[in-house]
Formats: structure tokens, C-alpha cells, sequence
């Protein structure tokens, strides 16, 4: 791969990960690792174009039938691909027709980009993730299988230890800070071959624990407001991102945040 190569357009696909969720802007809109990444490159190349087609919520099929197409039309230099996950997370999963769904994501896009990038979606350290994690596993093997055979990159952002730190998740426990989307921005910026700008895999300092009938209340609150409302969710197949449009549907020039 070329070392500080130029790249002039970028299209996002995937689901609340890639929307941004949870790095709030103070006019409620999400920024997120996507965003991040593309001000950085766009700040290397004028004329700089970009779409980020992500809703949260999504499906692996899903995100097949109304992201990838349209991103593979696009033709851009660089495409990123995560999904998966909130499938792995249902309580009824048919692994089979997910890694099938994944692999014709690939298989369209990669001859669509100069670059292709999947990842090992971040795991935060927690009982409930523990339930899923063998899924999670195996869709992270098919990804790295997928990978080897379309000649794509792979961020290895699940095994990076500092992305499990319970500090770099917002309050509902599945979606990364601000901090965590700048981590996640900068490991994709060096996986496409740029200068590194910090070690994103670097520990957080020595963390100051609260009391613990407070850190109790912060896990009922986390079940009354986040744990429930998720799970009914799951349970009656509804989703977050239902009649949500994407993020930014066509690819143009941006000039957004890049820090």
C-alpha cells in the first residue's frame, strides 16, 4: 500500500458506529469517528468529497439493500464497511445468512474503491456483551476471511485493550465518546497508510473509582433508560434508526471537523 497516499473522496456505510453515536454536537446532530477521518483528509486533498450513508440500527441486510449499492456507485477512493454487530446482539441470530449478507457487501464493494476498510467493531467489557461475545467473534473471523480474499483493510479495533475501557462509552454502554470516535478516527487514518498523529491503542490514566452505592445507581439508571427501551427493541423488532434518513446521502465536498 502507498505510504501518505492522497485520497479524494470517501464513503462511509454501516450503522450507528459509523453515524457517530455518541459524540454529540451541541446542535444534537452526531460527528463521529466517519466525520473526523474525512475533515483530516479532506484537509490533504482540495475538492475533497464526502457521503456517509450510516443509519443507526441497521441490519447487515439492511445495510446491503439500501447502503451498498449506492455507495458502490459512487466510486470513491476510500470506502469503510461495518455491520454486523446489532445483528450479533439480537436475541435470535442466524449467523449464516449474516456472514453471507457481509460477504455480498464485499464482494460489491471492493471493485467499486481504491481502498476498502472493514473492521472488529470495539467491545466494551461488561456482562451483557459477554453473552453476545462469541458471535461478535465469529463475525470478526469472516471479516478477516473477507479481507484476505477482496485484498481489504482490517481495523482491529476489538482488540485493542483501551477500546474495553468502560471511560471511552457514553451512558448506554454501546456506543464510544468523543474520545473513543477520535481513537477509532485516528486508527483508520493510520491503517490507510498516513502518517500517525498519537498511539490511539495508548491506555488511559489510572481511573478514580466513585463510591459504590453510586456506581449501583449509575447501573439501575443505565437499566431504566438505556438497558430496557434496548432490549424491548430486540424483542419486538424495532430499531433506533427506523424512518431515519442517512447521514450525509450524497458525495460532496466537506470541510468539517478534522480534530
Amino acid at each position: 500500500m502507498e505510504m501518505n497516499a492522497t485520497y479524494t473522496s470517501f464513503v462511509a456505510v454501516g450503522d450507528s458506529f459509523t453515524e457517530g453515536m455518541s459524540d454529540l454536537l451541541p446542535d444534537g446532530s452526531y460527528r463521529g469517528w466517519a466525520d473526523l477521518l474525512a475533515g483530516r483528509l479532506a484537509a490533504r486533498a482540495p475538492g475533497f468529497r464526502y457521503a456517509n450513508l450510516a443509519v443507526r440500527g441497521k441490519l447487515i441486510a439492511q445495510i446491503v439493500d439500501e447502503q451498498v449499492d449506492r455507495a458502490a456507485g459512487m466510486g470513491a477512493d476510500v470506502v469503510t464497511l461495518v455491520g454486523g454487530l446489532n445483528d450479533t446482539l439480537r436475541p435470535k441470530c442466524d449467523m449464516g445468512r449474516v456472514r453471507a449478507r457481509l460477504e455480498e457487501a464485499v464482494e460489491r464493494l471492493a471493485p467499486s474503491c481504491k481502498r476498502l476498510v472493514l473492521m472488529r467493531s470495539p467491545g466494551r467489557n461488561g456482562p451483557v456483551m459477554e453473552r453476545f461475545r462469541p458471535r461478535m467473534e465469529e463475525l470478526f473471523a469472516h471479516v478477516d476471511a473477507l479481507a484476505a480474499r477482496h485484498d481489504a483493510l482490517v481495523v482491529d479495533l476489538y482488540g485493542a485493550q483501551v477500546l474495553g475501557d468502560p471511560r471511552l462509552w457514553d451512558l448506554d454502554r454501546l456506543h464510544l465518546t468523543a474520545e473513543g470516535h477520535r481513537r477509532v478516527a485516528e486508527a483508520v487514518w493510520q491503517a490507510l497508510g498516513l502518517e500517525p498523529q498519537e498511539d490511539w491503542r495508548a491506555p488511559l490514566g489510572p481511573e478514580v473509582r466513585g463510591p459504590w452505592v453510586g456506581r449501583r445507581l449509575d447501573d439501575l439508571r443505565f437499566a431504566r433508560q438505556h438497558l430496557g427501551p434496548w432490549i424491548g427493541r430486540r424483542l419486538t423488532g424495532r430499531s433506533s434508526g427506523d424512518g431515519r434518513p442517512a447521514k450525509r446521502p450524497e458525495l460532496l465536498p466537506y470541510d468539517g471537523p478534522s480534530a
